[in-house]
């Protein structure tokens, strides 16, 4: 229960001597009065951001130039079947494939996102981009 409703009938519903908690002293002053002083950190926190504010970190895997993947199927040896090298990005940790550098033979890449740049350069050499639930 509130104090306001315990206290009726009572005078001064708790402040002791009458008038006390009563009039614009009790608050300090009027707008920004105060503020460099007893009243400083009312004021400082209102220049601060407010709430809270969570900042979820952005899951993604890394990313891989086209002109990288030569080494990558030589490191990793790739799969090769029916005469197509394949080339599994996602399994790799690799979420996207962007455009720079150059490829010298026909791959099958498999990988999530990819920019435009690099599908033609993979295209020109006569491979092909799939997303990894394609085949």
């Amino acid at each position: 229960m509130r104090k306001v409703r315990k206290m009726r009938g009572s005078r001064t519903h708790g402040w002791g001597q009458i008038g006390q908690h009563r009039k614009s002293g009790s608050r300090g002053g009027v707008g920004r009065a105060g503020s460099m002083g007893h009243k400083f950190l009312m004021f400082y926190k209102e220049e601060k951001e407010k709430g809270f504010i969570r900042r979820v970190p952005r899951v993604e895997g890394g990313k891989i130039n086209v002109g990288e993947l030569d080494e990558l199927y030589r490191r990793t040896r790739g799969r090769a079947s029916e005469g197509e090298k394949t080339l599994d990005l996602a399994a790799l940790g690799y979420s996207k494939l962007l455009g720079s550098g150059s490829v010298s033979t026909a791959y099958v890449v498999k990988v999530a996102s990819f920019s435009e740049k690099a599908r033609m350069k993979v295209e020109a050499k006569g491979g092909r981009i799939v997303k990894p639930g394609e085949s």
